[in-house]
């Protein structure tokens, strides 16, 4: 009798005291099906120090997506959030990759939205809800970044950038043994949180209005007049060729002058950047003697040249002018002027040997991307393993991924010795310090129709003895009366390395 009495008293409530307003309930209360927003990987240095990651905000059904920043945005890109039409149904339901890591590793950042059932009145109140299927979390990436010496090497670049008129700047520096990258700076570059969420039109409209090209990701993208830096690589081939025995001197006046092929009675005059003296191929690389190199490269009297053929044979034999294969999107690759290319782009305009000679030096036609360059003289420094740079810590498909340079270790230590003392006499003595010993290689480019704008570059590998690092930085378009490039970036690298990060020397 108790219990039938609890019961009719409960029968009573409901269908009488409340039935009107339970019946409104049924017949206004709809179930819905929403979405529950998967939580993205997070993207994690080398360190595990966080790159990217996930904020929760209030009354915001999904988390915003957070960077570290500056230097990091070209690296890590921006992602596109969730999109709603007017009457709030989502027409894309999860976060995509839109550039960088967050581009290329989208598939596994992305994770698995669920879903619940929800049951809502007239008024947009919730009054239950249940799960129907739980997300599925991102998947966490862990890099070869070394955060620390990428913010530091993303703020030399910036100031010289800005101090002394540089257009932009790129900065890598790479582990040669397996191709990690631990440092991959473009500059300039954008602000990662304000392109995700898409709502300073003002700050994105400046972006597409700098002509400084704010979205190009310099280092795997930008193609740039390389100069003097490839002066080892065509070094080489003369020596596995036999052009030259490295103990031969020839002399630069300054210049050497061939006949006009259009003016029999006059000559057509190629300048060294400034008189040597007699130098032989290790001198030549120090000093970076231009007489030398298109003297090698494209012959001149009794000495004999590589030719064109043989000087992109070499280029490309250390990856010079092709796509690395590294892990990010939209990589380019360089190009080596050659006959045919030359015929394509002016007319049909036969090779001249005056093309030989500024191929030789890295002018004319030549453009290369800071990613090849950096992988070039990797294998330089090993001995010909030609690697593949990757993002990713433990990479192993990108790790085996080596191709072999198979030639005499002797004809790798010339060059060597030649950066060497590029280093301790010649044009990278910057690099000359006490705490690590640096090989390395300069080079100026020199651009536009007055010449009056140069790329400043820097490549080479440390410590010289067990050469572990290699690196690259080019310091785009800015006054060719600088007197301050490329080269004190990486002296003020290594000076702050050598404090903070001394584990690398």
């Amino acid at each position: 009798m108790l219990f039938l009495g609890t019961f009719l008293t409960r029968l009573e409530y409901l269908q009488i005291q409340k039935g009107e307003a339970f019946l409104n309930r049924s017949e206004n209360n709809v179930l819905e099906k929403q979405i529950i927003f998967s939580d993205r990987g997070i993207i994690y240095d080398r360190n595990m120090i966080e790159l990217a990651w996930n904020k929760k905000e209030v009354n915001i059904p999904i988390a915003i997506r957070t960077y570290l920043a500056p230097g990091f945005s070209h690296l890590l890109g921006y992602v596109s959030y969730p999109m709603q039409d007017k009457a709030g149904n989502y027409w894309q339901s999860e976060f995509i990759g839109k550039d960088g890591l967050e581009k290329q590793y989208n598939e596994l950042l992305k994770g698995q939205n669920g879903s619940k059932i929800v049951e809502i009145d007239a008024r947009k109140e919730i009054h239950s809800e249940n799960i129907v299927n739980a997300p599925k979390r991102g998947t966490d990436i862990i890099t070869t970044i070394d955060s620390r010496i990428q913010t530091e090497l993303h703020t030399l670049i910036k100031n010289l950038a800005q101090s002394n008129f540089f257009t932009g700047g790129v900065g890598i520096l790479i582990d040669i043994r397996n191709g990690e990258i631990l440092a991959s700076v473009s500059f300039p570059e954008y602000d990662s949180e304000i392109l995700s969420l898409g709502q300073d039109t003002k700050k994105i409209e400046s972006y597409l209005n700098d002509k400084r090209k704010v979205f190009l990701d310099r280092t795997i993208s930008g193609l740039y007049t390389p100069g003097s830096i490839v002066k080892p690589f065509f070094a080489f081939g003369a020596l596995v060729e036999g052009i030259i025995d490295p103990y031969k001197k020839i002399l630069s006046t300054g210049s050497i002058s061939i006949p006009n092929p259009y003016f029999p009675d006059q000559k057509t005059v190629f300048k060294d950047w400034k008189a040597h003296g007699w130098v032989d191929m290790r001198e030549a690389l120090a000093v970076s003697s231009d007489v030398y190199f298109y003297e090698i490269g494209g012959g001149f009297e009794e000495q004999k040249g590589m030719g064109i053929v043989n000087i992109e044979k070499y280029a490309k034999l250390f990856g010079i002018g092709e796509k690395t294969g590294i892990d990010l999107p939209d990589e380019k690759g360089g190009v080596i002027p050659s006959p045919l290319w030359k015929i394509k782009n002016f007319n049909g305009e036969l090779w001249r040997i005056g093309d030989t000679y500024h191929t030789a030096i890295g002018q004319y036609g030549f453009q290369v991307t800071p990613m090849e360059m950096t992988r070039a003289v990797s294998a330089m420094a090993n001995y010909g393993s030609l690697v593949t740079p990757h993002y990713i810590l433990g990479d192993i498909e990108k790790e085996k991924n080596i191709l072999k340079i198979d030639f005499k270790k002797e004809y790798f230590d010339v060059v060597h010795e030649g950066m060497r003392q590029s280093v301790l006499v010649g044009t990278s003595s910057l690099l000359n310090v006490s705490y690590v010993q640096v090989a390395a290689k300069t080079g100026t480019a020199q651009l536009g129709v007055n010449k009056n704008k140069v790329n400043s570059w820097i490549i080479g590998f440390f410590p010289y003895e067990n050469p572990q690092y290699a690196f690259s930085i080019m310091m785009e378009a800015g006054p060719s009366s600088n007197s301050v490039g490329a080269s004190s970036i990486m002296r003020q690298l290594l000076d702050w390395m050598s404090i903070n990060t001394p584990e690398y020397f």
